[in-house]
């Protein structure tokens, strides 16, 4: 398969991507649950990519140098006559999906942590993965402050959408203010369905409620680094 992606030389630098949100609601590629979830996304070879740069990242924090046919030959996605090709799409795919950056001068810039998958993703999952994904979420929501923390992320994303926010860019402003990945998919497919219910029960403009008081909150709070 043919990739766009040009390299010269036989290396490229490695370097970390930080990430605030990530590298505090993130999954270590090595996890469980990217194993289980993000494998049948990403595919084997792109996964077993990321788990190899965690590696090195883990042992070297500032960044390292990768050898591109070592590291081909290691994840077995170096062919007989010694192309790169498919360690090539690996990485393209890595760019592709937000896990990586390459800079085009040699650069491999990687996040050392992948978000939960999203909506669309998950959707796309076999029925049997949805419904462990379903699980792991409600997993997730079992701690002593998970429903105090589940109503104000409710509250929170409600009043997102009614500031015209669109659905995608609504929940990463929640995983912005630190809601944890599962209760910030909790409260947007929660917020979502309220949202389409007072649209179509036509609420009076007159009248004030917690959620108006929200809108005005959440439009204090949009840029802020927290809750």
């Amino acid at each position: 398969m043919p990739t766009a992606l040009t390299v010269v030389g036989e290396t490229i630098s490695v370097v970390p991507w930080p990430d605030p949100v990530l590298d505090t609601v993130g999954h270590d590629p090595r996890s469980a649950y990217v194993e289980r979830f993000w494998l049948g996304v990403m595919g084997p070879s792109t996964v077993w990519l990321i788990r190899h740069l965690a590696d090195g990242l883990e042992r070297a924090p500032s960044g390292f140098t990768l050898n591109l046919l070592d590291t081909a030959r290691i994840l077995g996605l170096a062919s007989n006559g010694g192309r790169i090709n498919s360690l090539l799409n690996a990485i393209e795919r890595s760019c592709l999906f937000g896990a990586a950056r390459f800079d085009g001068t040699g650069t491999l810039a990687v996040h050392r942590r992948l978000p939960p998958l999203n909506q669309r993703q998950i959707t796309r999952l076999p029925e049997s993965l949805r419904r462990q994904h379903q699980q792991w979420q409600e997993r997730e929501l079992r701690n002593p402050e998970a429903e105090r923390m589940r109503q104000r992320a409710r509250r929170l994303a409600l009043s997102l959408l009614e500031l015209g926010e669109p659905f995608a860019e609504a929940e990463r402003q929640l995983h912005r203010w630190k809601f944890h990945p599962a209760l910030a998919f909790d409260a947007m497919r929660w917020a979502q369905k309220e949202y389409d219910k007072r649209q179509a029960a036509g609420r009076s403009g007159n009248e004030t409620t917690e959620s108006d008081r929200l809108v005005t909150s959440a439009r204090s709070l949009r840029w802020s680094a927290g809750p």
